[in-house]
């Protein structure tokens, strides 16, 4: 397992704040060679630290602006297979976690409107492995999803 160093979280730091910035130019503001920062990108790539190159997209301005959070408790005796990959099938499910405590699954959730949400959360509880499911709208995010304050802490 590669543990980052200075040099890769500033690496991290300058292709996340500009993402089309490039190899060439990274390499020009933080004062090594292109080489280095290449490989440096690579070997953060293949150790599983950058796990995408993809935008990130906002799925409230593609039109699901409502975003829930749903805890699932499940059949035990089935496993979390079975509604994994029943929810994988579900578009509105953008995340899905097995979690401690008296539900097995957090899972989030979006929709196109509070009626759409009751649509979404009825195809959620309609796998026969789901007991019961306990749902909370999101009314705004206080803080998004980020990793960059742990990059920083590499500095």
């Amino acid at each position: 397992m590669h543990s980052p160093d200075d040099l890769d979280a500033r690496i991290m730091l300058l292709f996340a704040s500009e993402p089309r910035i490039g190899v060439l130019e990274s390499s020009r503001r933080l004062g090594v060679a292109r080489g280095t920062v290449q490989a440096r990108l690579d070997r953060l790539e293949q150790a599983g630290v950058l796990m995408s190159w993809a935008p990130t997209l906002d799925p409230a301005a593609l039109g699901w602006p409502v975003s829930a959070f749903a805890t699932l408790e499940i059949a035990q005796r089935e496993g979390h297979e079975p509604v994994s990959e029943h929810l994988r099938g579900i578009p509105e499910v953008l995340e899905a976690h097995t979690i401690t405590g008296e539900a097995d699954l957090m899972v989030r959730l979006v929709a196109r409107s509070n009626a759409d949400l009751q649509r979404v959360i009825d195809q959620v509880v309609a796998s026969p492995s789901v007991v019961r499911a306990s749902t909370v709208i999101v009314l705004a995010t206080e803080i998004a999803p980020r990793v960059m304050p742990l990059v920083e802490q590499l500095m």
